[in-house]
């Protein structure tokens, strides 16, 4: 009886705690002229919170994620390696779009290891290198098809960087729920996506991160690792924010780990409303787990 009357205390308990997590999170939200989605995944039990986790929205450069996995497994496969030179050419480094690689080597036709591509694409969101990327493993479809093998539903990837600053409606077409973005994240973390190689090269550009700096990571302690990709749409001629996005895998001090998407999407706010929006959300999920409520 005793035994009984414990779980039900632990299943209660856990459930109070994640109503009051939710209830945290909808008072930052609460009143602001948009639609925000979060999704928490607890790595050691499984448990999970979510608010419009279900909620299909535009990824933006969170799809560079995808794509590196989709490239990692052309690597697995010894179809690429690492350190194969890839050749860049001037007409790569299309203007008027995020690439430090352009800002870097502005005259292009330079040879770059496949590895210091893939860092530049993920760690600093780098468009032209995420096309280079594209062109290299066959398209979008490649990537549709490959994390669509591993078990990942509910997100869809049918335009690339080009594309989609050929206008703000084509930011849309590559949508994720962030509940399929955490199980994403889980199973990368639990090496069933690509190998263990690829999955500690990955989790290391992850850590390297360069953008978002006012999202996820931006009230955690700085001795928190925290592997995140970022995507962010700027606003369109009626200042409408389509998409301000983190996702995430967090390392808790005492090992635990947990992965937190947070999109904040069709937004009226401005930026710096927008991204404290995350920032906020990421402390407040940070300071449960570090209290054990999960």
């Amino acid at each position: 009886m005793r035994k009984y009357l414990l779980l039900t205390i632990i299943l209660v308990s856990g459930f109070c705690f994640s109503q009051n997590l939710k209830k945290e999170i909808l008072q930052i939200t609460k009143g602001k002229n948009a639609t925000v989605a979060v999704s928490v995944l607890d790595f050691d039990n499984n448990k999970s919170v979510h608010i419009r986790g279900n909620a299909k929205l535009p990824m933006l450069s969170v799809f560079k994620f995808h794509i590196a996995l989709a490239v990692l497994n052309e690597v697995d496969q010894g179809k690429l390696s690492l350190d194969k030179n890839i050749f860049i050419k001037k007409s790569d480094l299309l203007e008027n779009t995020w690439s430090p690689i352009r800002e870097r080597f502005p005259e292009g036709d330079i040879e770059m290891p496949l590895g210091l591509l893939i860092k530049y694409t993920v760690a600093e969101s780098d468009n032209n290198g995420c096309d280079i990327l594209l062109r290299l493993i066959g398209g979008t479809e490649t990537v549709q098809k490959f994390i669509n093998s591993k078990g990942i539903r509910n997100f869809t990837i049918k335009v690339n960087e080009e594309q989609m600053h050929k206008g703000f409606e084509f930011m849309y077409l590559n949508a994720t729920t962030t509940n399929s973005a955490n199980q994403l994240l889980q199973d990368f973390f639990n090496k069933k996506i690509v190998s263990k190689t690829s999955t500690d090269f990955l989790m290391t550009t992850l850590l390297e991160t360069s953008t978002g700096r006012n999202k996820i990571v931006a009230q955690l302690p700085e001795n928190i690792p925290v592997a995140h990709k970022t995507g962010s749409s700027g606003k369109n001629e009626k200042g409408l924010t389509i998409a301000e996005n983190d996702i995430g895998i967090v390392t808790l001090p005492d090992g635990r780990h947990y992965a937190i998407s947070v999109f904040v999407s069709d937004s009226m706010e401005s930026e710096a409303t927008n991204t404290k929006m995350i920032a906020d959300i990421s402390k407040i999920v940070f300071d449960y787990f570090s209290k054990k409520y999960f």
